[in-house]
């Protein structure tokens, strides 16, 4: 059974730093995209970065580009997301999500953050922001 595992979050001031991990099974991580979502109270669910697990394609939302990193341990089939410079409007559960890779050209890509290209999903981790 595919399993998405998230941990890391918590409460924060602004301006700090939290990094989220999410465990995959095997059966997920090999050639998927893992990226990570987010979800504020009455909000959309927000993709914000997606990894390419085969490869080196990463996509961010212009949202948190330049202040999340998303990376790779292929070793502990895990997916992190280093959050910095955090704001107040970062609060919202974070949930990891696997998906199908784009492999129209070569190499492969994950560069779509749209939530209907993703198929499997954790069960979230609360990130809080205070001002």
């Amino acid at each position: 059974q595919v399993q998405l595992v998230e941990s890391g979050g918590g409460s924060v001031q602004a301006g700090g730093s939290l990094r989220l991990s999410c465990v995959a099974s095997s059966l997920t991580y090999n050639n998927n995209c893992l990226g990570w979502f987010r979800q504020a109270p009455g909000e959309e669910r927000e993709g914000i970065a997606v990894s390419y697990i085969g490869g080196a394609s990463t996509t961010y939302a212009d949202s948190v580009k330049g202040r999340f990193t998303i990376s790779k341990d292929v070793a502990e089939n895990t997916v992190y997301l280093q959050m910095n410079s955090l704001k107040p409007e970062d609060t919202a559960m974070y949930y990891c999500a696997g998906g199908a890779p784009d492999c129209r050209t070569s190499p492969c890509r994950c560069d779509d953050l749209r939530r209907d290209r993703f198929r499997y999903w954790g069960q979230g981790t609360q990130v809080t922001v205070s001002s």
